[in-house]
């Protein structure tokens, strides 16, 4: 398959544990339909074991699933046909271009989100969202850990901070971020494409995290040496029954547990040392 083409997965599920557990894989991101869900991934990513890994979920929970190509060309229309304005509550509203600004929210933010993830739609964008009002952001250091879109960090400079790196592996989402920070006109974040080594030496006032299990899992270490000592770091991208796990994987680093938020099956957690 051509490079930059996406492969739509069409389940027939509305079961909230088996959707919850797709995001084990690495589906770049999800729209929920009348029929169930699709979710979309890089066929770059489509590796024939995460193939026999999600027609294996399938079976356990009698799932039907089809498959389509989307080419690079057609996702902007994708994603401009199913793209709706995300609320939450009347701290931020969440838009595309395309969609008229509303009155009566503390922040508008502007996101194209092309083939990156992140527009609030999910549940762990939502609640990072909804953490990040209740921190102290003005002149802070935050680093954007697996950005997307760059809503965050976007978000986080809005609300005073002047130094933010924003932190993709995949090329589109670094694009994508650079993109939807000039449409928002932000002029402090940095977008880098590359591993957690990228910011070797640098030490945040914030971390924000909303990013899968697995990473999760084998960066606490990294996480706790980059982050100050009075820091708060804020995270999702954790299904309900993976709570104990991180939280005693970031434990054991050396954090402290300062709150847990749930939605839907989805967990944020904000830790501090």
């Amino acid at each position: 398959m051509a490079s930059g083409e996406y492969i739509a997965y069409n389940f027939d599920s509305k079961e909230e544990i088996f959707n919850a557990l797709l995001s084990m894989y690495p589906f770049a991101s999800f729209e929920e339909t009348d029929d169930g869900l699709i979710g979309y991934i890089s066929a770059e990513e489509l590796t024939d074991e995460v193939k026999g890994q999600v027609a294996d979920l399938c079976v356990q929970h009698k799932v039907t699933a089809t498959t389509n190509i989307i080419k690079p060309q057609n996702w902007n229309a994708q994603w401009e046909a199913s793209f709706q304005p995300v609320e939450i509550e009347k701290f931020c509203r969440i838009r595309a271009d395309f969609h008229e600004a509303v009155s009566g929210y503390t922040h508008d933010i502007v996101i194209n989100p092309k083939m990156a993830f992140g527009t609030g739609h999910h549940e762990t964008t939502w609640m990072m969202i909804k953490a990040m009002s209740s921190i102290d952001f003005t002149e802070r250091s935050v680093f954007d850990y697996g950005a997307g879109t760059g809503v965050l960090a976007i978000l986080a400079e809005k609300l005073g901070s002047q130094d933010i790196d924003a932190l993709d592996i995949e090329v589109e989402s670094f694009e994508n971020t650079i993109e939807n920070a000039e449409i928002n006109n932000c002029s402090h974040i940095t977008s880098i494409h590359g591993e957690l080594d990228k910011i070797d030496g640098k030490i945040y006032d914030v971390i924000l995290a909303n990013i899968n299990r697995h990473v999760l899992l084998t960066t606490a270490s990294k996480l706790y040496d980059s982050l100050k000592t009075d820091g708060t770091l804020l995270m999702s991208g954790i299904l309900g029954q993976d709570i104990q796990l991180i939280t005693e994987c970031y434990t054991d680093a050396g954090f402290k547990v300062a709150e847990i938020m749930e939605r839907g099956n989805w967990r944020c957690i904000r830790f501090a040392i």
